[in-house]
């Protein structure tokens, strides 16, 4: 088998066998195919596309290229949540211990973010001493004992997407729905949930900018994880405006908090009830929505869940103290600004890739993978769209430690923020659910 007929194939519009699409993967995975050849097979699949058996075959072999990870030794059904990736997206925070509070163990892998603001590990380590290094049999156990831990990455899951992903970033072939879908579903795959429910965000902050493409992803990833045994539901939600109020880590992290005892934003709780309602299903906890629901709710009413994230935090070796008072007990930032309303309305819209954008420049999040994240800073959100502001009325706070970013940061908010004087109404959070 030659790498140059398996270009010449996809470049003609035929479909790929299994044992040819194993041949790529396994051979660029070891560095026997050269970039150049990868290049053009991804600009082939660019082109002609792969049907849903070839995007199958290629999410299992870039699982099949590294370790997976065995979870048998947890007990009960796995479900992992994932999201494609937002501005203020906060919700495994609040949801992974709502969860496991309704007995339903999460065992999630997370790696850190590039972009906005870090990723959930990120977020994690504003807890002061807070490890997300664990071997093994400390993960499961932890998972075992509490029902929810949250632990980083492992290089050597699904590799080939590592090393794929990074030529796709380079050459173009980023954006085309089969390779997203098999870079997303291979890395859940590898770590060993027994079924998935993915959070497909769509709008101006999200991966994903229109509607029909979102369903598009939702419903490919969905087909992959059924046809690989794995109970998969996809839900599409709104990310034309960063989700609940704040944007930066420690920020973020105290919202989830807050979330938890039951006085954080209506739109991060509710996301965190259908996602979570959708899980307990899966796990064989709740018959159905309504029954879900309510025992979600419960766990925040009876502070079943915030006693679950205490544990969690402890378990790893992080600071109780930050979840009891967290205002004192996490990193803050040596000014904090008032982004005041230029004219009296309705705010229209709140652009999430702006205000992501704008935090990025505070320092909350990483421009390239050696950049260092300022933990403090970020942004949180006084009113969102559909709210009406008079001249002068604060409608988000700056967290920073530059003033000379502030001032950047200021005028990426000018272009974020838009007023109109008709009313507007608040966005749809849901916009659909994919089985």
């Amino acid at each position: 088998m030659r790498m140059y007929d398996i270009i010449l194939k996809k470049r003609n519009g035929y479909e790929l066998s299994k044992e040819e699409i194993d041949f790529f993967v396994q051979n660029y995975t070891k560095g026997d195919i050269p970039d150049y050849q990868a290049a053009a097979f991804l600009m082939a699949v660019y082109f002609q596309k792969m049907n849903k058996q070839e995007t199958s075959d290629l999410t299992l072999s870039m699982v099949n290229s590294g370790d997976r990870l065995d979870l048998s030794g947890i007990k009960g059904i796995k479900v992992d949540k994932h999201s494609t990736g937002g501005v203020g997206d906060k919700t495994s925070l609040v949801l992974g211990p709502m969860v496991a509070a309704c007995g339903v163990p999460v065992a999630k892998m997370s790696g850190r973010g590039l972009g906005h603001t870090g990723g959930t590990i990120d977020k994690l380590e504003s807890i002061k001493g807070f490890t997300v290094e664990m071997n093994r049999d400390s993960f499961l156990g932890n998972v075992n004992t509490i029902g929810f831990s949250i632990g980083s990455q492992t290089g050597n899951l699904a590799p080939a997407d590592k090393k794929i992903y990074s030529l796709r970033d380079v050459t173009a072939t980023v954006d085309n729905i089969s390779l997203i879908a098999s870079s997303i579903m291979s890395k859940k795959i590898a770590s060993g949930a027994d079924a998935i429910v993915l959070d497909v965000k769509v709008g101006s902050g999200a991966f994903m900018r229109n509607m029909n493409d979102a369903f598009e992803l939702a419903r490919e990833m969905v087909d992959i994880g059924n046809s690989l045994k794995r109970k998969t539901i996809a839900v599409i939600s709104h990310m034309d405006e960063p989700l609940g109020l704040a944007v930066g880590n420690a920020l973020e992290v105290k919202e989830a908090i807050d979330t938890l005892k039951g006085k954080g934003p209506e739109d991060l709780m509710e996301l965190c009830l259908v996602l979570g309602s959708h899980m307990l299903i899966l796990a064989g906890k709740a018959k159905d929505i309504d029954e879900a629901r309510e025992m979600l709710k419960n766990t925040i009413e009876n502070k079943s869940a915030l006693n679950k994230f205490k544990e969690f935090v402890q378990a790893q070796k992080g600071d109780i103290n930050a979840v009891d008072n967290p205002d004192e007990n996490l990193p803050v930032s040596k000014y904090k600004v008032d982004y005041n309303a230029k004219d009296e309305g309705f705010i229209e819209s709140i652009l999430a890739d702006k205000i992501g954008m704008a935090s990025l420049v505070l320092g909350a999040g990483r421009e390239t993978k050696e950049s260092t994240i300022d933990l403090s800073v970020g942004i949180v959100l006084k009113r969102k769209s559909g709210s009406y502001v008079g001249k002068g009325d604060t409608i988000m706070s700056i967290h920073g430690n530059d003033e000379d970013k502030i001032k950047q940061c200021i005028k990426l908010i000018d272009d974020a923020v838009i007023i109109t004087k008709n009313q507007v109404q608040a966005p749809k959070l849901i916009y659909g659910t994919v089985v």
